[in-house]
């Protein structure tokens, strides 16, 4: 990708004493390339594996370390670096520095400097794989992120309990796409916001339980956690959410979204369509049965000495497509489809057209890691002309991020 996103950014460099101290010469080296302005923070030890003189040749900056200047005596402001900086990377973060970080230890002017930095903090591990895998350490990776830092290890995959870091520093190439990737994503956050922001938008997320008797119903897998991190990244681009949701433990976590809880198909419709008319985009995620019992006992149904029962269902009322049909000059909606055929692009671009959607979103439980009940997806969105955008397996919410993206791009 280019990165060109990183020209005239401020980026403070925090070096500690490793021996992977060398590849942060070629990660300023990088940064400087890209257009970035490079200000290097680095600690007494730090100073053991990599000269000043290098660095800040580099940077043309000149190599900050002690509170005061030795030659005149001048203080160097840590409060000054942290507002001046867009972002800040560790790299090498040994053991000694991480743990001194995630406790406030303020004892050189590496850690007093990210303790008052107001911008995101990166952090690039690198120490002997037995220190990395000592609980101590993990313990401390952990506090580091639950502070909002990314920790950017040696490998893919989630932080501590899989220990799949090895210890040695990432390569200057990731760090660097690390951060090209986080001030893209800033940037598109912002264009996002811009377009999506007063915009009232009514989602409908979860199953239905179509009622049997009083204790038994028909229902499915569905947690709801996909529309309801949709729900969640429209309130965060500033859109005025409506939650159409069926019985679900989960709960949005933007106190912003308004959550309309409901049970059954035809609960869910009634309440969708209260809010249609006046939104401007409508979502419809949500796993609605297809069919209900045509008769719901007042008692529980007790257990015959036959071996079969039978139970007459009737449709339900097809959601999206009632609203589709609604649907006025203006808005968009966009349908959800999980898929088991083969033909299934075929048979979501035919739903796209039966149910007049603008867009809709086309899962598969072919694809591991897509479908109910877990935290992940893999979804094609298919546009009204035909045109695919297939992703790759992410989080729910990273996969609701990009639907958001998609849709303020589309209504530019």
């Amino acid at each position: 990708m280019s990165k060109s996103i990183l020209k005239g950014k401020h980026i403070i460099l925090g070096i500690s004493g490793g021996i992977a101290a060398y590849k942060s010469i070629l990660l300023a080296r990088q940064f400087i390339k890209c257009g970035a302005e490079v200000q290097v923070v680095i600690t007494p030890s730090g100073k053991e594996f990599v000269t000043p003189l290098t660095l800040s040749t580099i940077t043309s900056k000149p190599v900050i370390s002690e509170f005061f200047d030795r030659r005149d005596g001048s203080w160097n402001s840590h409060v000054d670096l942290g507002l001046w900086a867009d972002a800040m990377v560790v790299a090498p973060a040994t053991a000694s520095t991480i743990g001194k970080m995630a406790h406030g230890i303020a004892d050189n002017m590496l850690i007093t400097t990210y303790l008052s930095c107001k911008a995101p903090v990166f952090v690039a591990p690198a120490m002997d794989l037995d220190m990395y895998k000592h609980p101590s350490t993990q313990s401390n990776l952990k506090l580091l992120q639950s502070y909002g830092n990314k920790i950017i290890e040696a490998a893919d995959g989630e932080l501590a309990s899989h220990l799949i870091g090895k210890g040695r520093m990432q390569e200057p190439e990731v760090i660097l796409d690390e951060l090209s990737n986080y001030f893209l994503s800033k940037e598109q956050n912002t264009s996002v916001c811009e377009v999506l922001r007063g915009k009232r938008v009514v989602i409908t997320a979860g199953p239905t339980y179509e009622e049997i008797d009083p204790v038994r119903f028909i229902g499915n897998h569905s947690t709801g956690l996909m529309g309801i991190e949709i729900a969640d990244a429209l309130s965060r681009a500033g859109a005025q959410v409506d939650l159409v949701l069926g019985p679900s433990h989960l709960k949005p976590q933007c106190s912003n979204v308004i959550v309309h809880s409901v049970k059954s198909a035809l609960e869910m419709l009634d309440e969708a369509e209260k809010y249609f008319e006046s939104a401007d985009i409508a979502i419809m995620s949500a796993a609605v049965a297809d069919y209900r019992p045509k008769l719901v006992s007042s008692e529980k149904i007790k257990r015959e000495k036959t071996t079969e029962m039978s139970i007459e269902l009737v449709a339900n009322p097809d959601i999206a497509a009632t609203l589709g049909q609604k649907k006025s000059a203006g808005q968009f909606v966009v349908g959800f489809a999980l898929e088991t055929a083969k033909n299934a692009v075929e048979e979501a671009k035919r739903k796209i057209v039966s149910k007049n959607l603008d867009a809709i979103v086309l899962n598969t439980l072919a694809d591991e890691g897509a479908g109910f009940g877990g935290t992940t997806n893999k979804v094609t969105i298919i546009e009204k002309n035909g045109v695919q955008h297939p992703y790759p397996l992410k989080s729910k919410r990273q996969v609701a991020e990009d639907l958001v993206s998609f849709i303020a791009e589309t209504l530019k």
